[in-house]
């Protein structure tokens, strides 16, 4: 019998195959064809993402922590511990959400809050948080400004050929959820990729050499563990928000 979905039981399966196609950079990642970028997103629970963290480095497979910059998120001693086990540290920036709409607002926020995550490691990517409650596009910020001129090289939104990339997210709690994701979407173009339900079918794609490369693999890690309490309660909230995502959804296309 397979073990549930979704728990770190099925990761530690799913990371060996992984090994030496993950990038330690955003940049490398663009640079390197055959990388398999691992990108999480810390919305929740960063202590889920410290023991996602620890067992990717005890495999030597590297990836990038795009933390949030909320109180229940922003723990300086795990960006601090995760950073230093070879990972690379992102913002996920949520900013013009948070100003409503404001620019000026917006781009001040974000300056003080990378400076907030610069103080305790180098940051050079950041990722967009989809807001999926708010009516602003956090990637819009970018019309009106440049996150080159503050020293960020990477953001997968603008800096990655989707149509030449395959990407994969857990967002909804599986791994084709279109249906249930707002803003975390991107555009395959003309592209047939292939479509994974469970993690046990990218681990069979994997096994069998099947899996297209390259790719970008984004894990949300407050959806993962092993405990059966945590695990049940995160089911039965994603469960309730791909409800309400599915209306927000069919209302925006």
């Amino acid at each position: 019998m397979k073990n549930p979905d979704f728990t770190y039981s099925v990761y530690q399966i799913l990371l060996p195959l992984l090994k030496r196609r993950d990038s330690e950079s955003g940049d490398a990642f663009v640079k390197n064809k055959q990388f398999i970028a691992l990108r999480h997103d810390i919305d929740r629970r960063p202590e889920n993402a410290l023991k996602m963290a620890r067992m990717e480095a005890e495999m030597g497979v590297m990836g990038i922590y795009f933390f949030r910059t909320r109180p229940h998120v922003f723990k300086p001693e795990i960006i601090k511990e995760i950073a230093d086990m070879g990972h690379e540290i992102g913002y996920h920036y949520e900013n013009l959400a948070d100003c409503m709409g404001n620019m000026e607002l917006a781009i001040k926020d974000f300056e003080r809050n990378l400076g907030k995550l610069r103080q305790i490691v180098p940051i050079k990517s950041i990722c967009m948080h989809g807001s999926p409650l708010s009516k602003f596009d956090n990637r819009d910020l970018w019309k009106q400004f440049d996150y080159q001129e503050f020293g960020i090289d990477f953001e997968p939104y603008f800096d990655v050929d989707f149509s030449e990339v395959f990407y994969l997210t857990d967002t909804g709690r599986c791994w084709d959820g279109a249906a249930v994701s707002v803003r975390d979407r991107v555009d395959g173009g003309a592209h047939e990729w292939p479509v994974y339900h469970t993690t046990w079918d990218i681990i069979r794609a994997l096994e069998e050499g099947t899996f297209p490369l390259p790719a970008m693999i984004t894990i949300h890690p407050q959806r993962w563990s092993d405990n059966i309490f945590s695990w049940t309660r995160e089911l039965v909230s994603q469960n309730v928000k791909n409800m309400a995502k599915r209306v927000l959804v069919r209302n925006s296309t």
